[in-house]
């Protein structure tokens, strides 16, 4: 048994009575769970006995953060393209640079040149088009991936790789970009076109995303994150061989994989996909788009315009994920942004029977605009919704929220006073690293937007909505693991894996502006340190 001592203790959830976050506490650890918490002074007599004792010195300890929507294979899929995210990029300019930095640059025609993260709506130079790709190189292929994860730029070459030219129609629920002439531009509009693309793009084997993925150790425990549910697994063939040779090879944060919704490839699931460090989450399908590319389902027209964005699924695809999830026993996370796709769902399931007992049987990811009739209907539903969203969005992405969000519809942008004010189940996530901003899984990023409710150049956006530090915190920890099919994580408290973070600062101490500039200084792990000293 360890004893851990000197402690200030935040466990999760606010309304918890067994501790005061204020005073010095203690905790102890048996096979990597968690047997006791109380005060300093109570400490059992077996435990107080113990040598094996460490003192953290009155510091703040957290449990292990959760992000309930990050993309880890994506991230190990990306590992060698060229970052496009600022500061590297703030500019067209920049992002044609960097791209000359590429290491398949100049290697022949069969080398592919790719990019991540840019952002033509932050750029004062207007964003890059096929015809720069095309002054580039006339001989390689090159495909750059916009920031929001759904839309992509190619050139010429990219764009024959994949047999497509100005009489190719557009996939189901997707677009090929065109000009005024109607010949197509290499913009790839939504995943349905951009993996016109991409599946002609040749992919690492499993055994070298295996060794990506443990090679994100550092990333992920050095942001505290325990615990992941990566929410489009199926970037890649095969992902639960994937991560489990991770695993075997060294790969710790626990991962609940979720497949993207095919019909025709949707895999039974055993008890045993349900349960273990790698567990089969449920699945994931896309109702709309993303709001920085105006492709997500809005009820008002998009300024400017009369577009009102796109819904991505049918109805039928819609219930069938949602009984395939029922006959297995996991989760339905759908992807929904814009405010009449949330309205369209609610529509389809609010009555359906509900058939997860302690967590969420369908979840909506994203939620960018929720409003009170929405959340009343919620209340009122018999199906049992969870909600994810993201500060990090308005955060890092606000000159797309500046040209996109029409101002009737702002104090509805991201209302976490609201949802919390209604007793939603909700949980704050990073969807990293589909969003620009280098690091957007910091999880003190986003608990900074949501506490002051400003964007990464100062602006405010909807300080109504702003919420507490402690109610911050929840959403990554206690309030998260409500959510998740993730299990022992989220609480500092008996049975609870003994995962957890010490902070280099006191998040209820220090000034709002500096909740982002926080640091983990150790990281434990089922009661083993793995980061820091």
């Amino acid at each position: 048994m360890t004893t851990f001592t000197h402690a200030r203790l935040f466990t999760g959830l606010l309304a918890d009575p067994t501790v005061d976050p204020e005073a010095l506490c203690a905790f102890t650890v048996a096979d990597g769970r968690i047997t006791w918490v109380g005060p300093v002074g109570d400490v059992p007599a077996e435990a107080a006995a113990s040598d094996d004792v460490i003192d953290l010195g009155g510091a703040r300890v957290l449990p292990g953060m959760l992000d309930v929507h990050t993309h880890p294979l994506f991230m190990a899929l990306l590992a060698d393209a060229t970052n496009l995210l600022p500061p590297t990029c703030r500019s067209k300019a920049d992002v044609l640079a960097a791209l000359r930095a590429h290491p398949g640059w100049g290697a022949g025609p069969d080398a592919w040149v790719s990019g991540f993260g840019y952002n033509e709506d932050a750029y004062p130079d207007g964003g890059p088009t096929r015809v720069d790709l095309d002054a580039l190189t006339s001989t390689q292929p090159v495909l750059l991936r916009r920031a929001d994860g759904h839309n992509a730029l190619v050139n010429s070459v990219a764009l024959a790789r994949a047999g497509l030219d100005d009489a190719s129609p557009d996939p189901a629920g997707g677009r090929l970009g065109r000009d005024a002439d109607g010949h197509l531009d290499g913009r790839l509009i939504e995943s349905a076109a951009v993996d016109l693309v991409a599946r002609h793009q040749p992919a690492p084997t499993a055994s070298d995303l295996a060794d990506r993925l443990v090679a994100l150790n550092d990333h992920f425990l050095g942001f505290g994150l325990v615990a992941l549910d990566d929410l489009l697994a199926t970037f890649v063939d095969d992902p639960l061989t994937v991560y489990r040779l991770a695993v075997e090879r060294g790969f710790l944060p626990q991962v609940a994989v979720f497949f993207g919704w095919d019909p025709d490839a949707m895999p039974p699931v055993t008890d045993a996909d349900r349960t273990g460090q790698i567990r089969i989450g449920g699945v994931k399908v896309f109702m709309d788009g993303a709001y920085s590319s105006r492709t997500a389902w809005v009820e008002e027209c998009y300024p400017g315009s009369h577009d009102h964005g796109l819904a991505t699924a049918t109805d039928d695809d819609l219930r069938a994920a949602a009984d395939w999830a029922r006959a297995n026993g996991v989760q339905c996370r759908i992807h929904v942004m814009g405010d009449r796709g949330i309205t369209h769902l609610l529509d389809l399931f609010a009555d359906a029977t509900p058939w997860l007992a302690e967590r969420p049987s369908i979840v909506f990811e994203h939620c960018t605009l929720v409003t009170p009739a929405m959340l009343a209907r919620i209340a009122a539903a018999r199906m049992r919704f969870g909600l994810v969203t993201h500060t990090i969005f308005f955060f890092a992405e606000c000159e797309s929220y500046r040209a996109n969000l029409n101002p009737s519809a702002a104090e509805h942008a991201y209302p976490l006073r609201r949802l919390l004010d209604a007793g939603a189940t909700v949980a704050l996530a990073s969807d990293s690293p589909a969003t620009t901003w280098v690091d957007c899984d910091n999880p003190f990023t986003s608990i900074r937007a949501a506490v002051d409710r400003r964007t990464w150049d100062g602006s405010a956006f909807t300080p109504s909505q702003a919420i507490g530090v402690g109610e911050a915190l929840e959403l990554y920890t206690g309030r998260a693991a409500q959510i998740t099919q993730l299990r022992g994580v989220g609480r500092l408290a008996p049975g609870y894996d003994a995962s957890f973070v010490v902070l280099d600062a006191d998040p209820f101490a220090v000034p709002t502006d500096a909740l982002g500039d926080l640091r983990i200084q150790q990281t434990w792990l089922r009661g083993e340190l793995v980061h820091g000293a």
